[in-house]
């Protein structure tokens, strides 16, 4: 999230399905900073504006308030969530803290965060300390078991070794 414009407005990178509903007026949202401080925003207006959302905040009044917010990252309360119809579907919050392990049950590390990026999404797993970016598709990442707490791997060689 950053800055745009003078009147408060911030350009927003949205990662959901339901952008009117989640960016309605009205709508409170949580931001998290990176140093993991939390604050609540109350949606005053939204717009899209070149491919990208422009929100406004009650709480913002001008670009040195919005100035502010930037790195910020925008979480929708997951209890109004709606179940994915698609059973190779997840939200984000779902993966994250799983299990990674191999086929045979060896444990490899936890999902850490998900990642999105142009080339597609990539799992972050915390192994040994380290992080080790995996692309999440079916050829690596057969099994996403949510009951069991774990993602099951299946990569190619070296790949865990970065």
């Amino acid at each position: 999230m950053k800055a745009h414009g003078i009147r408060g407005e911030v350009a927003v990178d949205v990662r959901t399905d339901l952008p009117e509903q989640r960016f309605a007026p009205g709508s409170v949202l949580t931001g998290e900073a990176r140093d993991g401080g939390t604050r609540e925003l109350t949606v005053a207006a939204a717009r899209e504006h070149s491919g990208r959302l422009l929100v406004r905040f009650e709480q913002v009044p001008d670009r040195t308030a919005a100035e502010e917010l930037r790195g910020l990252l925008l979480l929708a309360d997951t209890a109004d969530l709606p179940p994915t119809e698609d059973p190779d579907e997840f939200y984000d919050h779902e993966l994250e803290g799983l299990r990674a392990e191999l086929g045979d049950g060896t444990g490899v590390g936890t999902v850490r965060e998900v990642i999105h990026s142009p080339g597609g999404e990539l799992l972050a797993l915390d192994v040994d300390g380290r992080e080790v970016l995996v692309p999440f598709v079916r050829a690596i990442v057969p099994e996403v078991d949510l009951a069991g707490g774990r993602v099951v791997l299946d990569p190619p060689e070296g790949l865990l070794d970065s």
